[in-house]
């Protein structure tokens, strides 16, 4: 348990630090985008968030996943029992779009299974974070509250932090029509018949599109019930964000056979999945 705790404390203050050093491109004129070799965009802010994280959490003895690794053979990393997932940047698109949905997301993998993670949100000022044993949590306006990169370690440990913290999920609110979490720049043909089928279940439904791991988190604050991914994801963009719903007592599991979302594959790309409250 201590030594969980000390990790969960290191992956928050390299969250925090990383998501101060994007918003200082997110303000900038220039964001200098490149392109990937797939063809999708990278950022200064990527670069800078990578390089600060691999200085928090780097010098742990912990093997690090992110997409700057992924051409690691998997005869080494199968032999990991236990790994760090990141995801310096998650929503680069929405980064790009200034939206301000996009996140810093960091898990701890052991045995296939994030048993820890946490998801910064960088212009909302929040933050998510979890353990399996402990449970999830959110704080808004970190700074207001005395959590940033340079004073996290001054707290009294990760007990003190829960404490300036609420506990997800949190009251649903009165009313509330089933809620539906979508991609905001990956919609499929397979999503908008999946909410039709959910219409004709549920009756009223609700349909809300959003960046990044915001959409995991939502299920897990209780404020949305379901998140159904029906399009590719790789395993960075999710390890962070079901380790908070999982704690927060949602499940994550893979569409096609309702099995938990595992980790440290073979093949990095992700099935297609639902985050859901287990009593939507």
């Amino acid at each position: 348990m201590e030594e969980q705790s000390t990790l969960l404390m290191a992956c928050m203050k390299s969250a925090l630090a990383a998501g101060r050093a994007i918003l200082e491109v997110y303000d900038a004129p220039d964001m200098q985008v490149e392109k990937k070799s797939d063809d999708s965009p990278l950022t200064l802010a990527d670069r800078r968030a990578h390089d600060i994280i691999m200085k928090g959490i780097g010098n742990l003895g912990i093997p690090v996943l992110s997409e700057e690794g992924r051409n690691i053979p998997f005869e080494e990393r199968s032999q990991w029992p236990r790994m760090w997932v990141v995801d310096p940047l998650d929503g680069t698109k929405e980064f790009i779009k200034r939206n301000g949905e996009f996140t810093v997301n960091i898990a701890l993998v052991e045995k296939g299974v994030p048993t820890l993670g946490v998801v910064f949100v960088p212009v909302a000022d929040c933050l998510y974070f979890a353990d399996l044993e402990q449970g999830a949590f959110t704080i808004d306006c970190c700074r207001a509250a005395g959590i940033d990169e340079d004073r996290i370690v001054a707290i009294d440990g990760l007990g003190s932090l829960i404490e300036k913290a609420a506990r997800l999920p949190v009251a649903r609110e009165k009313g509330r029509p089933f809620t539906i979490m979508g991609s905001r720049s990956h919609a499929t043909p397979e999503l908008e018949a999946y909410v039709e089928e959910m219409r004709r279940t549920h009756g009223e439904v609700n349909f809300i599109s959003a960046g990044s791991s915001l959409k995991i988190c939502r299920v897990a604050e209780g404020a949305a019930d379901i998140y159904p991914r029906l399009g590719p994801t790789m395993e960075w963009d999710t390890a962070a964000g079901q380790a908070v719903a999982v704690a927060s007592g949602a499940q994550v599991v893979r569409h096609d056979d309702g099995t938990p979302l595992a980790y440290n594959k073979k093949d990095l790309l992700n099935p297609w999945f639902i985050v859901e409250r287990k009593n939507a």
